[in-house]
């Protein structure tokens, strides 16, 4: 009895053409809660899990989600001191190296947010903002002192 060959390109089910998970590099709240299922699915109805070894990993889920936010939280802060340190540059003198190593000093025309770090133009060339090295402002000329007048007065 001839056995025909099985075609993979033919399934028919509704998992057809869906390639496989990659499998996750970082442990986050829903492989922890997965793990924590699987074990109270796999546990000896006999000798069932501590219920204050239940409430221990639940903590533990709870805290590691409140420090993923706490993270998200700072690094959202750190890019917002950056965009507020570069719009402050604007006006002011700046340094910076350039590839050769020359330090070339500028006045910041202008910033950019388009990368995660924001760029500062300086003479018409955008300038990372952690490769400004100094700052200065630039003092202001005084106004000119006016020249004494001689006032005629009348005998």
């Amino acid at each position: 009895m001839p056995v025909e060959a099985i075609d993979n390109t033919q399934r028919s089910s509704m998992y057809a053409g869906n390639m496989p998970a990659a499998p996750k590099q970082t442990l986050d709240g829903d492989v922890f809660m997965q793990l924590l299922v699987t074990q109270l699915r796999n546990q000896d109805p006999s000798s069932p899990m501590d219920t204050n070894a239940m409430i221990a990993q639940t903590t533990q889920l709870a805290m590691m989600e409140q420090m993923t936010l706490m993270t998200k939280t700072t690094d959202e802060n750190f890019g917002l001191q950056m965009r507020t340190a570069a719009a402050n540059l604007i006006g002011k003198e700046v340094s910076y190296t350039d590839a050769d190593g020359k330090t070339i000093t500028g006045t910041a025309t202008a910033v950019s947010y388009l990368g995660s770090v924001p760029k500062v133009t300086v003479g018409g060339v955008d300038v990372a903002l952690d490769k400004i090295s100094g700052i200065t402002t630039p003092t202001p000329t005084p106004p000119p002192t006016p020249q004494p007048t001689q006032v005629e007065t009348e005998r």
